[in-house]
Formats: C-alpha cells, sequence, structure tokens
C-alpha cells in the first residue's frame, strides 16, 4: 500500500473526535459487505444475524486500542446471539443424568464471508479513508472550522 503515510497526516490535522469518525465511518464502510455476505449465509429466515458494530459485548474478551483508538466488529446481533454455535458447532452435549441433547455440525457463515473479502479490505479502506477526509475537510471548510 502506498500513500498510508499521507492518510496518517491528514488524519493527525483534525481534531482527534474528527479523525477517530472518519476512520469509524470507513471502516464501516469497508466491513459491511463481509457482515452482508455473512447474512446471506445466515440460514435463519429474515434475521439480520450479523453487523458491523464499534463494541463487543461486555462478556466477550475485550480488544487494545489501536493506533486511533478506533476499532470495528463484525458479529452477531441481539437477532440471533447463538450465531456463534453454528459458525463453529459444539461438541456432544449431556445432562448430569447423562442423557445425550445433541450436538451441532458447524455450518460456517462470517468465516467464509471473511475469507472472501479480507484481502479488498485494506485497498478498499484507503480509498474509503481518503473519501472521508476530503468530505469532512470540505465540510469543516464550509463551517469555517
Amino acid at each position: 500500500m502506498q500513500g498510508l503515510r499521507d492518510i496518517e497526516d491528514a488524519l493527525a490535522a483534525l481534531p482527534k473526535a474528527t479523525s477517530k469518525a472518519v476512520v469509524r465511518r470507513s471502516l464501516k464502510k469497508e466491513l459491511q459487505p463481509v457482515a452482508d455476505m455473512a447474512n446471506a449465509l445466515w440460514p435463519g429466515a429474515d434475521d439480520s444475524a450479523f453487523a458491523v458494530s464499534a463494541r463487543v459485548k461486555r462478556t466477550q474478551p475485550q480488544p487494545s486500542e489501536s493506533a486511533f483508538g478506533v476499532s470495528m466488529f463484525v458479529g452477531n446481533t441481539q437477532a440471533a446471539p447463538h450465531a456463534h454455535l453454528l459458525e463453529w458447532g459444539t461438541a456432544p452435549r449431556y445432562h448430569e443424568s447423562g442423557k445425550y441433547v445433541g450436538a451441532v455440525a458447524p455450518q460456517p457463515m462470517l468465516t467464509p464471508a471473511w475469507d472472501t473479502r479480507k484481502d479488498q479490505i485494506l485497498s478498499g479502506l484507503a480509498a474509503a479513508l481518503r473519501a472521508e477526509i476530503a468530505a469532512t475537510v470540505s465540510r469543516r471548510a464550509k463551517k469555517g472550522l
């Protein structure tokens, strides 16, 4: 990738909160096709099982901060809290009494969606950041900031 230094300099020239918002919007735009493809593979009816979010659930391991303090995730929504069980499957499960209650075979949705798009995300992110920075600078110039 070329031109990332220019992007970093342009982001540094903006106020910190503004630069975070620019990065967040760009990441969301680039990650949305991954969520859309995973939703297309979802065996549920009309559920949107996967979405792009800036947060993980409080019960999940929390990520460390990135350079600009922005992290985005593609993960399951409230509509499908069990999506991870279908994604990776489960081992055979038994009650305390010994009764067998089944196992779930893996049905990957998010993994193939990520594998399909991961190479395009970095180049797309650079273009999205450039466009978002230009739009932000233009808006700020109109406001006289």
